[in-house]
């Protein structure tokens, strides 16, 4: 087979869970070949490049292979290599360790361990030598 649906072959390929993500991938903009948005039924052919963003990372990968029919993980290096530039990745590790500081909306309050890690990240260990006692600022809001 020399092409295949961009949706079947990142499905193949083991880039998205299901051929419904991939799809819906590709509707949103979020999928391109050689450069040019695409749609799910666009076939790519062995050479082709296919960037894939993920915010905050946009991968690259090179087409080794067209094929429809999932295959092992394995597999998966005959089939596509991972051209990504490095600078993605560096993307990608400073967004893991600055990621509990912006909370998604809607996420809930954060849970004790991350309570702890806002805290860390926002008073180091200096923090100790500060006084936090506000009850000065009580009295003089009550005398107003």
């Amino acid at each position: 087979m020399a092409e295949a649906r961009i949706d079947k072959w990142m499905w193949a390929a083991r880039i998205f869970k299901t051929r419904t993500v991939a799809a819906e991938a590709c509707k949103k903009g979020r999928i391109s070949i050689n450069g040019a948005l695409a749609k799910p039924a666009r076939t790519v052919k062995p050479g082709d490049t296919v960037q894939v963003r993920k915010p905050p990372v946009t991968y690259s990968f090179k087409v080794l292979q067209a094929i429809e029919k999932r295959v092992g993980a394995k597999l998966v290096p005959d089939i596509m290599e991972n051209v990504t530039t490095p600078d993605q990745y560096e993307l990608l590790e400073m967004n893991k360790i600055s990621g509990f500081v912006n909370r998604a909306k809607g996420t809930g309050r954060p849970t004790k361990k991350e309570r702890r890690d806002l805290d860390e990240f926002f008073l180091p260990g200096y923090a100790e030598e500060f006084d936090f006692d506000f009850d000065d600022e009580r009295e003089v809001e009550e005398d107003i």
